[in-house]
């Protein structure tokens, strides 16, 4: 990795991470066949991230203003391409129309046009997200959540669902890895609620009507490098 250079910069604010266990046959027709789908005791996981993302440069370049501060929300799982971890993406849903094109340009990524907000108030903030992409299904996205605890010692789970840096995708038939590098997680337990959740509507079963595995960071840096065709 320290032999190529990053490609772009971005850093995560207030990063939130939503895990539930799944079972494989729901998500083995939605991650492409090369990929083999990654277990933690036996089960696949479903993860509901969110974060405001902020500074994104292109290397050599100043921010692009339009993308300086924007709001994700993606929905992945787990997986392996011949022994090397990483993450699959259903869907990537954002509030900045530049920072959508930009990424699913040519399909290389899923993402698609969100309204979005993030507020503070009273110790709490509220997160919601209701996607607008024309001819796409509008899922949507409400909770409010607060930090309840002081940096913990992730376990082993929790390392194995946060600590991924590199995610796969296929356009057009050919499969792709992007390596990323930042430093290790500083976890904090979630207390909050979930108001709406209509994400991974193609799953069997609502992710509505499970409590998650919940947990907060307030930041990190992020490099991302130059996509690597799998052969």
């Amino acid at each position: 990795m320290s032999q190529r250079a990053w490609v772009m910069k971005q850093e995560w604010k207030d990063v939130v991470f939503l895990h539930w266990p799944v079972e494989s046959s729901w998500l083995s027709r939605f991650v492409p066949e090369e990929l083999e789908i990654d277990l933690y005791d036996n089960r696949p996981w479903i993860g509901v991230v969110l974060f405001r993302a902020k500074a994104t440069r292109l290397r050599l370049l100043p921010p692009v203003p339009s993308t300086r501060s924007y709001l994700e929300l993606n929905v992945r799982t787990y997986v392996k391409y011949k022994n090397k971890q990483g993450v699959y993406f259903f869907s990537l849903d954002a509030d900045s129309r530049l920072a959508v094109l930009a990424a699913s340009l040519g399909s290389f990524l899923p993402y698609q046009h969100a309204d979005m907000s993030l507020s503070k108030k009273a110790g709490h903030r509220t997160f919601s997200s209701r996607r607008i992409e024309k001819d796409q299904f509008p899922e949507s996205f409400r909770m409010t959540f607060k930090e309840d605890s002081k940096p913990i010692a992730p376990s082993s789970i929790e390392q194995w669902l946060t600590e991924r840096y590199c995610l796969w995708t296929k356009p057009k038939e050919q499969l792709y890895r992007v390596d990323i590098t930042h430093p290790a997680w500083t976890l904090h337990y979630l207390k909050g609620q979930i108001h709406q959740n209509t994400m991974a509507s193609y799953l069997p079963v609502s992710l509505h009507h499970h409590l998650p595995m919940a947990h907060y960071s307030k930041g990190q840096k992020v490099k991302f490098y130059t996509p690597v065709r799998e052969r």
